[in-house]
């Protein structure tokens, strides 16, 4: 009687649903991993998941009263480390009765995984259980969660259990040449890697604007979420507002499908305007104004963009009017402009649609594209590339598995929003995950930005190598006093900004590895998986494939396919026409053309792109390992290896801004990091500084061309 009365009560209160493939549990050896948000999961499940299942108690439940509740429910077992209590699971298990247990066991304080203890891997391998991932989604926004933080607090909550399909451990219970240590970590890993999956998976199919108004409805309009640079702090009803405007004005002049480009700093106008495009079924193509005249012709060209949004103010203090004199082909509009066109109809409207959000707008398909993003140029003409609202989404969602962020945080993100880690993981994962945002417009300001993220608490910041190097050395010592993460992204991480930031402000720069066409991130080297000079491991859902290349004998280029991979590509030879990835692993898959290795727990090194080899003496020479010594033999300064012709060959030429360095030295370098002879660059050439591009990656483009002058 008393479970039909919880049942009935705690479902009508929550709305608990449950999903997913739940005929899995009433066959084999079902053993349920849930995630452990809130001290009422345990009753939850006992209550809604047929078939009676064993309950695991997670130690603080155990404790509470609410534990108590569960017994009475449900056979429960105590938490305990002894054999025997994991021997009465293994043999419960063997009967066919599901167990549910909570491998994190403590509640988590991050909304996301932690620690993950390895008992339930035990249980699994010594039963030959069927590991059945099970997503407990809304409960971490109830009254009944880890005290101290300020995830919302509600009485009546949705709660979504989603069941997962099955899996099975890939690795051995026993093996003769690991240890018992080793072996146990395996265990932990597996079940580390099996939660983040199930975190990533259940992430609900959405547009991006119906993302954002899910955030406003759970965290309150009224709550301060976005700041720029003209200090203006926006809530969410700011933020909602702005953006049903700027999706009404700009409904006008567009239409459905259409490409338009978006040529403005970061601040909050351009976030509104970039959801008002998309919420209206518009493609937000963010244009790259730093990469001159030429670069943005082509790129609207390639992408059929007949009309560019930017700002009077804007222009004139970048001196932008040349560039769009050159976009002869596009009507220029100036957001200041728009207020005008604002009619009586229009405001009611937007009174209508603050009111009634989902039903005002259009209901839009994830798997459209969302943005137009443009490659760098780092090294050949830039292509656009396609972003579904999907693929953006599962980018979130997977680093969302791997690292913890929340209202508890404040992001400083001064990359570009042209950039697909400005914009993606710097701009829109916050907002849509309640996380506090200050936007930044120059990732230049060297000075600038250390001191933003002492007077505005901030606790995460992003940049290049190159922009972190420089915010280290400019900074006090104490202006990163809050932070907690600090994230390298778009080009390789230096060894010697790494050292920098934790001799001086003791903080681990945290590396991704990505491309605008997978999303920010395909890799992340992340706190619970860190290994210093590697990218980290693959981020959950990425599928990856190895392919050997002749001449290069560790490694080879690695082809990605996954739910953050692009949608396809704009070529300048085919105007407007979308190209599908496809690589010669398949289609679907994309050639990243970097060479990668990877060891025997999963951790990714990039050696370097495969462009940016050069064959020297019958062997592939990677120019990043040319780098690489260069920096060893002269920390303080900057360097960039690009190829030479020769008469006999291809040849290596450093350009660095170290007035003294040459081959002497580097051989010693080389030396004592025991590299090969021919990973020396044959030429130095000294330069006053190295071209970058705006997202603060070297251009070896102009290097290439400074070499040949």
């Amino acid at each position: 009687m008393l479970r039909i009365l919880l049942k009935l009560l705690l479902g009508l209160l929550f709305r608990v649903t449950l999903t997913g493939h739940g005929s899995q549990l009433s066959r084999g050896r079902p053993l349920v991993l849930a995630n452990h948000d809130s001290l009422l999961d345990a009753l939850l499940l006992a209550l809604f998941l047929p078939g009676r299942p064993l309950i695991v108690l997670p130690q603080a439940v155990a404790e509470h009263w609410i534990g108590r509740v569960v017994r009475r429910v449900a056979t429960c077992v105590e938490p305990a480390a002894g054999g025997d209590a994991l021997k009465h699971l293994v043999r419960t298990l063997r009967t066919g009765q599901p167990v549910v247990m909570f491998p994190q066991d403590r509640v988590t304080a991050t909304g996301t995984t932690m620690k993950i203890y390895g008992a339930a891997g035990v249980v699994a391998l010594h039963a030959d259980a069927d590991i059945i991932p099970l997503r407990i989604q809304g409960t971490l926004y109830t009254r009944w969660v880890a005290t101290g933080s300020r995830w919302p607090r509600r009485w009546l909550q949705r709660v979504t259990l989603t069941i997962q399909p099955s899996t099975r451990f890939s690795r051995p219970a026993n093996s003769g040449s690991v240890s018992g240590g080793s072996r146990r970590q395996r265990i932990n890993e597996e079940l580390q890697a099996i939660m983040q999956r199930s975190m990533a998976q259940a992430e609900p199919r959405r547009a991006l604007f119906a993302a954002l108004l899910d955030a406003v409805a759970l965290h309150g309009r009224r709550t301060r979420i976005i700041e720029d640079v003209r200090g203006q702090l926006r809530t969410y009803g700011d933020l909602l507002k702005g953006s049903l405007a700027l999706g009404r004005l700009t409904e006008k002049f567009t239409a459905p499908g259409e490409r338009v480009g978006v040529l403005l700093p970061n601040i909050g106008v351009t976030v509104c305007l970039v959801l008002g495009l998309v919420s209206r079924g518009r493609i937000a193509a963010m244009l790259n104004y730093s990469s001159g005249v030429e670069s943005v012709r082509g790129a609207c060209a390639a992408t059929t963009i007949g009309t560019v949004i930017t700002s009077h103010a804007f222009v004139e203090a970048l001196r932008l009017a040349p560039l769009l004199a050159g976009l002869t082909g596009c009507r220029i509009v100036y957001i200041e402009d728009l207020r005008a066109t604002l009619t009586i109809a229009d405001k009611l409207w937007i009174i209508y649609a603050m009111l009634l959000p989902r039903h005002a707008l259009p209901v839009q398909d994830p798997g459209n594209t969302a943005v137009v993003l443009f490659t760098s140029g780092s090294e050949a003409r830039p292509k656009g590339v396609a972003l579904s609202h999907d693929g953006m989404l599962a980018s979130m969602a997977q680093l969302r598995a791997v690292i913890d962020f929340g209202p508890d945080d404040k992001y400083l993100n001064a990359l570009p929003m042209y950039h697909i880690f400005g914009l993606v993981v710097g701009t829109l994962m916050p907002l849509f995950t309640g996380t506090r945002l200050f936007l930044y417009t120059n990732p230049l300001h060297y000075r600038v930005i250390p001191e933003l993220a002492y007077t505005r608490d901030c606790t995460y910041i992003f940049g290049t190598s190159t922009f972190l190097g420089n915010y280290a050395r400019q900074a006090h010592p104490y202006d990163f006093y809050r932070m907690r993460y600090v994230i390298s992204g778009g080009e390789k991480l230096h060894p010697e900004v790494a050292q920098l930031w934790f001799s001086k402000f003791g903080l681990r720069v945290h590396e991704g590895y990505g491309a605008t066409e997978c999303g920010p991130a395909m890799a992340f080297n992340g706190p619970l998986a860190f290994r210093t000079g590697t990218v980290g491991r693959f981020l959950p859902g990425m599928e990856y494939r190895i392919v050997p290349v002749p001449g290069i004998s560790q490694g080879g280029v690695v082809h990605v396919r996954g739910p953050n991979l692009m949608q396809g590509y704009f070529f300048h030879e085919a105007p407007g026409v979308m190209q599908s990835p496809r690589s010669e692993v398949g289609a679907g898959w994309y050639n990243t053309g970097d060479v990668i290795s990877m060891d025997g727990d999963g951790f990714v090194t990039v050696l370097g792109r495969i462009k940016r080899f050069a064959k020297i003496a019958g062997e592939m020479v990677s120019l990043e390992r040319v780098e690489h010594i260069a920096y060893h033999a002269s920390p303080g300064f900057k360097h960039a290896a690009v190829v030479e012709m020769t008469r006999s060959g291809e040849s290596t030429v450093l350009l660095t801004t170290d007035p003294v360095l040459d081959r002497i030295a580097l051989q010693q370098a080389a030396r004592q990091i025991s590299a090969q002879d021919l990973a020396v660059a044959r030429r130095v050439v000294k330069v006053d500084g190295l071209p970058l591009l705006g997202s603060g990656k070297v251009d070896y483009v102009t290097l290439k061309d400074m070499v040949v002058l």
